[in-house]
């Protein structure tokens, strides 16, 4: 029998990395196996720095408050594995998490991908000294001698923790230092604190369901020079329940959207304020389709303001 040549082996082994995505069930690897390699990540300068990030990352809120048994660690390994893939992707926790800290640390140091990811928790309590003794505690669970960005959740205390951060900052413990918060309701207490304190980070929701961040606090972090972490991108899932059972428009395709979830994000990571959404998931393909967003075309203003009308639509 006679040896396929060289070109036809490529496309037969093509098209099997094709079947074999397109029967995982995964849509991402589908097209990146149509493309024959992977289509790049797109990354976001941090203002003020040369440091760039992946638009998307990892929230670990609800999902990573686990056991930390065998079984238990599963989903949260192959999550994090994955995120691992694409360099300095965000993964955000927080004390106020339960035990989602503790198992951030875990996986990392199992699977020693500590150095690849962009490492952000929180302080969330009162007093100067319980948030030294708490962000202490976080060092501890999350192995680390050094964390990218601290915030301080949902603005408590925030006049007593702004110093430790400073201070901590300045001692390179810390390298960024943020303020967060999840309702809309906080973000006129949160744009005053923009407009006083030289926050390298701020962490707001916002997505279609939740657009309120555009009336002012999306333009005052581009005209401060604050990145901006978007949390509750997926409305804690009341845009999949407005979507279920319905196709995705035809025209997503003109910008490499492959699932409802991409739609979503694709319409945050394409407002020019926003550094990183981080979609909470402790599931593996969700994580590579979610990864699938910061990839292909974006969507510009116009193209955005078509999807949210056809959202409006529905919600």
């Amino acid at each position: 029998m006679k040896q396929c040549p060289g070109p036809l082996n490529s496309r037969r082994r093509l098209l099997l990395k094709v079947i074999a995505a397109v029967a995982a069930g995964n849509p991402v690897l589908s097209r990146w196996a149509l493309a024959g390699r992977p289509l790049e990540t797109i990354y976001r300068t941090i203002p003020g720095s040369n440091e760039t990030l992946p638009l998307v990352g990892l929230g670990t809120s609800r999902v990573f408050d686990v056991g930390l048994g065998t079984d238990e660690l599963q989903g949260p390994r192959e999550v994090l594995s994955a995120l691992a893939d694409v360099k300095n992707a965000m993964v955000d926790t927080s004390p106020m998490y339960g035990d989602a800290e503790r198992v951030v640390g875990d996986v990392m140091a199992e699977l020693g991908v500590r150095d690849r990811v962009f490492l952000a928790t929180k302080v969330w309590t009162h007093g100067r000294k319980a948030g030294v003794d708490q962000m202490n505690r976080s060092f501890q669970l999350l192995r680390t001698n050094r964390i990218d960005l601290m915030q301080i959740h949902n603005l408590v205390d925030w006049q007593t923790h702004i110093r430790t951060l400073r201070e901590w900052k300045e001692q390179g413990r810390i390298r960024y230092i943020g303020a967060t918060h999840y309702h809309d309701g906080a973000h006129d207490e949160l744009a005053r604190i923009m407009r006083s304190e030289p926050l390298d980070f701020i962490q707001i929701n916002y997505s279609p369901a939740e657009p309120e961040a555009e009336n002012q606090v999306l333009p005052l972090a581009l005209e401060r020079g604050m990145a901006v972490i978007v949390n509750r991108p997926f409305a804690r899932g009341s845009l999949f329940r407005a979507v279920r059972g319905r196709k995705l428009p035809d025209w997503a395709g003109k910008f490499d959207i492959d699932s409802w979830a991409q739609f979503f994000l694709k319409w945050i990571i394409s407002h020019p304020s926003v550094s990183v959404a981080i979609p909470a998931t402790s599931k593996k393909r969700h994580m590579v389709d979610n990864l699938g967003a910061a990839q292909g075309r974006l969507p510009d203003e116009a193209q955005r303001q078509r999807m949210f009308a056809y959202l409006s639509d529905i919600l």
